[in-house]
């Protein structure tokens, strides 16, 4: 068959053709940037053009529609991409007569109150009512090694201490990308019967925390720490991650996790002609190693920075204003400052704390690191010779400076080349 498949270039939408094209189909990849020969532009963020639909679908079998977004941006909207450009496509797949039109929708979607579900909702409702052969698939949370909620949720278990929102009690049942691919694949089959709405989920339902601990255990690390953290502040907190770039907390998915993501696998296993893969058949041996150091590489340059910066902050903050000053001026007389010069030190040396601070925050960087790494050398060089004490200081003032030495190596180290 010639086959459809908008938000060809998603992880689901990549998935899927790659499996379809496996079993022999002709794809065309709807996608918003045309760079490849078998690619149309189909960007549902943009106006509807009916009549220029119709022509892109002159000789088009079937359409799968993948497209989605988990978060709004700019003219990315929920009711753009989940809504008014799918109903447009479905009105032009009738129009022309496609054979088979699949829509893929989510688990929960009835009973969801985030703008994601009711948006899915609009389009499945406006497909459901139109005279085509149609389906509507509703798959689980999908799992796949190159999925971004795959990486988040794997990054999360390779924390050595587990937040778990509400405990951690909410029911999922993953499925894997590949089975929902092969579930799509033979509802575009003619034998297959249209008009069905489908829940898609996977071979095992677990709690949230069952979840994280199978991952953790899968990538080889030894068992967390488990915290509960109340719902309303994890509430509270997706107010505040959900502006950070790239955050897969935000409210909509604070939301969908509530609500959980999982149904009776009874019709998935009957369409695929077997039970779907489990959630710990899912991250193979042979991929554990790197999916663990990605794991890792996912937040440790974060909390690294974090770290970094609360200590150039809070230096500067104890320097400028909480430490008295007569005796910071009596320790810059012993290397030779006094009066003006010495307060101008004091005051300019907590400034370049509290800029480095938040440089670590806003503009980290090779630059970065090479400055702070020569400040720290030099100045301890200074106090070694003129304020020799110090360094036998019980509390390690002076020494300390060597774990953070270390830390800016590690930070330094894993700079990509730009």
């Amino acid at each position: 068959m010639n086959i459809l498949v908008c938000g060809a270039r998603g992880f689901i939408g990549s998935a899927l053709c790659a499996s379809l094209e496996r079993r022999g189909h002709r794809v065309v990849k709807g996608v918003r940037i045309v760079t490849q020969a078998d690619e149309i532009q189909i960007d549902f963020a943009a106006p509807a053009d009916t009549s220029r639909l119709c022509a892109q679908l002159d000789g088009i079998d079937a359409v799968v529609n993948a497209a989605g977004i988990l978060r709004e941006h700019g003219e990315q909207s929920f009711d753009a991409v989940h809504t008014r450009g799918p109903i447009a496509l479905f009105d032009a797949c009738r129009q022309v007569g496609v054979k088979r039109v699949v829509q893929i929708s989510a688990l929960g979607v009835e009973r969801g109150t985030a703008p994601y579900f009711t948006s899915k909702l609009a389009a499945d409702r406006h497909l459901q009512s139109l005279p085509i052969a149609w389906q509507v698939v509703r798959p689980a949370l999908v799992y796949g090694t190159h999925g971004s909620s795959s990486r988040f949720f794997r990054a999360l278990a390779s924390v050595p201490f587990h937040m778990l929102p509400a405990g951690g009690h909410q029911r999922l049942r993953h499925v894997h990308a590949d089975d929902l691919a092969e579930a799509i694949a033979r509802l575009l089959e003619a034998q297959t019967p249209a008009r069905q709405t489908l829940d898609i989920v996977g071979g095992e339902e677990v709690e949230y925390r069952e979840m994280l601990a199978i991952f953790r255990h899968a990538l080889g690390f030894g068992q967390a720490l488990r915290i509960g953290v109340p719902g309303v502040v994890i509430g509270a907190a997706t107010a505040l991650f959900e502006h950070l770039p790239g955050s897969m907390l935000t409210r909509d998915t604070w939301r969908m996790l509530q609500s959980g993501s999982t149904a009776d696998v009874a019709a998935t296993t009957a369409l695929l002609g077997r039970t779907p893969l489990g959630i710990r058949d899912f991250i193979a041996h042979s991929e554990a190693t790197p999916l663990r150091r990605e794991a890792l590489e996912a937040w440790r340059s974060y909390a690294l920075r974090f770290a970094l910066a609360i200590t150039w902050i809070w230096s500067a903050i104890v320097s400028a204003w909480l430490h008295p000053q007569a005796q910071s001026l009596a320790l810059l007389a012993r290397v030779g400052l006094h009066g003006t010069a010495a307060l101008t030190t004091l005051y300019a040396a907590s400034a370049l704390d509290l800029a480095f601070g938040l440089a670590t925050i806003f503009r980290p960087g090779k630059r970065l690191w090479f400055a702070q790494i020569a400040l720290i050398v030099g100045y301890t060089a200074i106090i070694a010779l003129a304020l020799p004490e110090l360094l036998t200081d019980p509390f390690g003032s002076i020494l300390k400076n060597l774990p953070i030495l270390a830390l800016l190596l590690v930070l330094l180290s894993e700079e990509v080349r730009s």
